[in-house]
């Protein structure tokens, strides 16, 4: 068995980012791009209002100052002309200030009629302009290649004036699912056997990743099924696989991919759960197989699949983020297998993050992990801690997981 860590510096080690594609502006939230964006324009391009009022010459703006208003510069219709000694020009937020005015009188400090307005309040130079350029000048790089794209970064791309992006496309990540035992849900149950949930909780994993699942037909324990069912996901950016990666003889992915050509990197982590764990290649397509067991695969996926996909998409490889939080219970001493405890986190009456992990941790209590909120991390023979102690944990929240 190999070490959690080096097991998944070696799987990200040989992943390269998917190739680039141009997409709709609309369609950039959660890509990764892959090209740079820089501003094609300056914003805002030229001095305007921050509030609705007169534009001036502030030395003429002095209280008790009767002005006489010569325009107006609402938003999109800058005024033709220029402010001169004793003028203002009506403004409204956004507005283009006219050449000559250095200042805004804000319209509550002012009484107006038709054509002249009275200073109540004396007006400071600059106060309430936002200069040209105040946000980005054109050709600043906004954004920078391998950021994931947030709705804020949408919003910048958008007043940049990018209609289209350069992002890495989409990962397609095949998912295939091995045993005689499973069926999909709503399918006839065979004798013995189960509902199958990995393919499902995986899709679900890949798509809040921005990946592209594509789910495959369940095969039963059979080499020729196997081999004949992983070779159609050739075309995919990586393959996962569930069950069959153990050392029985119904755990048939090894013997029936070395059939294809697969060439094995590494079997067996000492993590819990999940040990059962493959990496290898099968021709051009990397291959993670994941244990059947469905707590084991989701912990896996969290793991190994979640930064596997983030290397696709064109992001740094880095593991799960964590957060430091408070035990909720004493932690036992831990053997020579990284554990995942699963953990439901409330915060307590001095604002720490308390995860109180569950009595009952066997690995095939789906339910169990569906109502943690996240993964206490208890490295190989990390020592028996009190309750109340520090310990790193994954919050499960992030990315929908």
């Amino acid at each position: 068995m190999i070490p959690l860590e080096d097991a998944r510096a070696r799987i990200l080690a040989a992943l390269r980012p998917t190739a680039t594609e141009t997409v709709a502006l609309a369609e950039g939230w959660g890509r990764v791009l892959a090209q740079p964006v820089a501003a094609r324009l300056t914003q805002p391009p030229a001095d305007v209002s921050a509030m609705d009022g007169y534009a001036v010459r502030a030395a003429d703006a002095v209280a008790g100052a009767s002005l006489a208003v010569i325009g107006a510069a609402p938003a999109g219709h800058p005024f033709a002309g220029s402010v001169g000694p004793g003028q203002a020009v009506r403004i409204f937020t956004g507005g283009f200030v006219p050449p000559g005015a250095d200042g805004i009188l804000l319209q509550e400090d002012a009484e107006a009629t038709e054509h002249e307005v009275t200073v109540r309040e004396a007006v400071q130079p600059g106060r309430w302009i936002r200069r040209q350029g105040l946000d980005f000048a054109a050709g600043e790089v906004l954004l920078a290649a391998g950021r994931r794209l947030t709705a804020r970064d949408i919003g910048l791309a958008a007043a940049a004036n990018h209609p289209w992006l350069g992002v890495h496309r989409r990962p397609r990540i095949g998912i295939l699912a091995t045993g005689d035992e499973i069926a999909l849900p709503g399918e006839p149950i065979p004798p013995g056997g189960i509902v199958s949930s990995n393919a499902h909780a995986l899709a679900a994993l890949v798509r809040a990743a921005c990946g592209e699942p594509l789910v495959l037909p369940i095969v039963a324990d059979d080499r020729d099924a196997i081999a004949a069912a992983a070779a159609a996901a050739r075309g995919c950016d990586l393959l996962v696989t569930t069950g069959g990666a153990s050392v029985g003889e119904h755990d048939l992915i090894q013997a029936a991919l070395g059939e294809e050509g697969f060439a094995l990197d590494f079997w067996k982590i000492a993590m819990r759960p999940g040990k059962p764990l493959i990496w290898g290649r099968l021709g051009a397509t990397p291959v993670l197989g994941l244990p059947g067991n469905p707590v084991s695969a989701l912990v896996c996926g969290v793991q190994f699949l979640l930064p596997a996909l983030a290397v696709l998409s064109g992001l740094p490889a880095a593991p799960p983020p964590t957060i430091m939080v408070r035990a909720g219970a004493a932690l036992p001493a831990n053997d020579r297998r990284f554990d995942h405890l699963r953990a439901t986190l409330r915060t307590d009456s001095a604002g720490h993050v308390v995860a109180t992990p569950f009595a009952q941790q066997d690995s095939s209590m789906l339910a169990n992990l569906a109502r943690a909120e996240a993964l206490i991390l208890r490295p190989v023979l990390a020592p028996a801690l009190p309750e109340g102690a520090e310990v790193p944990a994954i919050p499960l929240g992030q990315y929908g997981i």
